[in-house]
């Protein structure tokens, strides 16, 4: 069962009120500019716009010009703040349309979690840890010290 439009609209506006919380672990110090956000559905849409800079964030509603603006559909943007979708997968699908300074997207797509479920495949193998499994890897590589 797909969502409501309330509940899109309430995840929405969740996922922008946790931004400034978040910016300081997401963001790096370099980063200034401001991104729109476009999110279109059959009725009209909504324009959130997203100031960084100095690892904080300021967010708020309006259609102003911004250094960077990407428009896409409203199930579009439920996915990617739910982790089922990438901004760059649908941006190479051409589900999502960019404009200005890319980088400044690349930056802003941090703040949309991985897919559930994921993780680095590093942390797991055979059970193990991969730091533990790759430190005696190495230990049984070692030549043995003569006595």
């Amino acid at each position: 069962m797909s969502p409501t439009r309330q509940e899109l609209t309430r995840a929405r506006e969740t996922f922008f009120r946790s931004l400034s919380s978040r910016a300081g672990h997401v963001l790096p110090g370099w980063v200034a500019g401001v991104v729109l956000i476009s999110v279109e559905d059959g009725g009209g849409g909504e324009f959130w716009r997203v100031a960084m800079r100095d690892r904080n964030v300021v967010v708020g509603k309006g259609s102003e010009p911004a250094d960077a603006t990407v428009t896409l559909s409203t199930g579009l943007f439920h996915d990617l703040i739910t982790g089922n979708d990438q901004l760059i997968a649908a941006m190479l699908r051409n589900e999502a349309t960019v404009m200005g300074k890319v980088a400044l997207l690349l930056v802003f797509r941090r703040f949309f979690p991985s897919a559930p479920g994921s993780g680095d495949p590093r942390d797991r193998v055979d059970g193990c840890r991969w730091r533990e499994r790759m430190d005696e890897t190495v230990a049984r590589s070692r030549p043995a010290e003569r006595a």
